[in-house]
Order: structure tokens, then sequence, then C-alpha cells
């Protein structure tokens, strides 16, 4: 007989693939619309995200949640700064994909557990262990050789590890549940989408209503916000942080992936010896955090 915690576990790993899945694939949605600008991309989603996010909350009597973090100043001024930086991230990274960037968009994923390291010691005050220390100075040296080898598109990289850090930072600080928190968020991103999207309208430049596809698929845009979310919050109920954590380097190899197999980037010399050395860098970093958790673990057990 499988006891309560197994049952979580099982329903949180399914969710975990799901979700960072889901992430991964990202590029073959946009590619879609690749005849869609990126800021109208970014607009749609968060007008349907929006409204997704509030049918949903509604659905579950849940909006209580949203309405405190919308009327108390100091929820809403953190969701307005995570809110800019989830905007900024939306927007290049869907520029990155329909430009032919989906490489140096992964790298930016794979990067963004360094970053958060990098973070949590500047910001938080935590320690390093000795082995993530290591990892950093390894995947810190194939930054560097990126740097050299693929300046014009390391700004991509370093743009979305950044901002997506900055992100997860504020909501980790700001005391509010995930879909209460991305429904906040996309509020706030809300004039500017629908004033956006009006000007787009005026000039006749809009693309959603110019064919059933398109406007199909931009109106799927919140699904495809929303989902993952729900599904990540559902497996960091049940599962360990040490697996969720090395569960969360499937998305940036999806996306990679579709980017060389699929579209056919190509890399240089000097991207696959820095994406080597970063990826050496995450395996030794993924193998200190299980290691940091089992023996966590077992001191709790004595």
């Amino acid at each position: 007989m499988i006891g309560a915690g197994e049952q979580d576990n099982r329903g949180g790993l399914p969710a975990a693939v799901a979700a960072y899945g889901l992430w991964g694939l990202l590029p073959i949605f946009f590619k879609s619309l690749h005849h869609v600008g990126p800021f109208e991309l970014v607009a749609q989603r968060v007008v349907w995200s929006l409204a997704l996010v509030v049918g949903l909350l509604a659905f579950r009597r849940a909006l209580g949640p949203l309405r405190a973090a919308i009327v108390n100043p100091r929820v809403l001024l953190p969701l307005t700064a995570s809110a800019l930086f989830i905007g900024v991230n939306w927007t290049t990274y869907v520029w990155a994909v329909n430009d032919g960037h989906i490489v140096a968009a992964s790298l930016g994923y794979f990067l963004n557990p360094l970053v958060n390291v990098a973070l949590g010691v500047m910001v938080l005050k935590e320690r390093l262990r000795p082995g993530q220390s290591v990892a950093i100075a390894v995947a810190a040296v194939g930054v560097a050789i990126m740097a050299a080898t693929a300046l014009t598109t390391l700004w991509i990289s370093i743009m979305l590890a950044l901002s997506f850090a900055f992100y997860g930072l504020v909501r980790k600080l700001t005391p509010v549940a995930p879909m209460a928190g991305l429904g906040a968020e996309t509020l706030i991103l809300m004039p500017m989408a629908l004033l956006y999207l009006l000007w787009l309208g005026s000039h006749g430049g809009i693309a959603f209503g110019a064919d059933g596809f398109t406007t199909a698929m931009l109106i799927a845009s919140g699904a495809i916000t929303t989902a993952p979310l729900v599904l990540f919050a559902v497996a960091a109920q049940r599962l360990p942080m040490a697996t969720l954590g090395l569960m969360q380097y499937i998305a940036p190899t999806l996306q990679f992936l579709c980017g060389v197999l699929l579209y056919g980037e190509k890399l240089s010399q000097g991207q696959i010896i820095s994406f080597g050395l970063i990826w050496i860098g995450l395996i030794l970093f993924a193998l200190d955090s299980y290691g940091g958790a089992r023996r966590a673990r077992m001191a709790a057990a004595t």
C-alpha cells in the first residue's frame, strides 16, 4: 500500500515534467507565430493570461488573494517590479526565438540557476558550499569564452538570465500565491498591453483577427503561459527542492535541441566549448545540491 507522501511524490513528478516540458517546447509555439511582432505577442499573452487566471480564480472562488495583493501597497509595489521583470523576459525571449537565436535563449536559462545562487549570496547573504563555488567558477569561464566568441548574442542570454533571476527573487520575497501573483502582474501590465494593441489596431498592423489560426494561437498564449505555472506550483508542493532543482534543466535542454535540431541553428567552436563548460558547471552544481539535500535529510533523521 502506498503512503500519502509517496502519492504526493508520484503526482509531483509528472507535474514537474509537464511544466518544464511545456517551457522547453515554447520555441515551437512562438515559431508558429513568427509573422506576429514580438511586442504584439507579449501584449496578447498578457491579455489572455489575465483572462484565464481571473477565470480560474473565479471558478475556484479564490479571487480574494488577488484583490488583497492589488490593494496592499507592500505587496503591489514588489509585484510591479516583478511584472516589469517578467515583461522584459517575455519580450526578449519571443524576439530571440523568432529572430533565430533559440540557442542563445536556452543559454540564458542554463545560466539562471547560477545567477540565482549569486543573488542569494549578494542579496540574501547565503553562504556557498565549496562545491557550489567550483561549479560557478567553471560556468563563469564558459561565459567568458562565450563573451569572446559570440558577443553579438551574449546580451540575449544575460538579459534572460538576469530578468528571470530578479523576477524569482522578488517573488520569493513577496508573500503571494503563484496564481494570484501572476494575476496581479498581468493586471499591472494590462494598461500598457491594451494601449499598444489599440495603437497597433488603429494603424492596421494588428495580427489578431487576421486569420483563424493566428487568432486561435494568440488566445492560446494565455494557456501556454498559465498551465506550466500551475503545474510547477503542484510540483513545488509535492517534490523535494533538490529533485525540482535538478529537473529545471529539462526546459533549456529542450530549447537547445529545438534550436539545433528543428531550426538548424549553427554552433561555433567557441559556443561548443562554452556550453561544455557551463554544462560541467551545472552538473557539479546539481551533484552538490543533491548531496547537500541528502546530508540534510540524514541529519534530520538522526
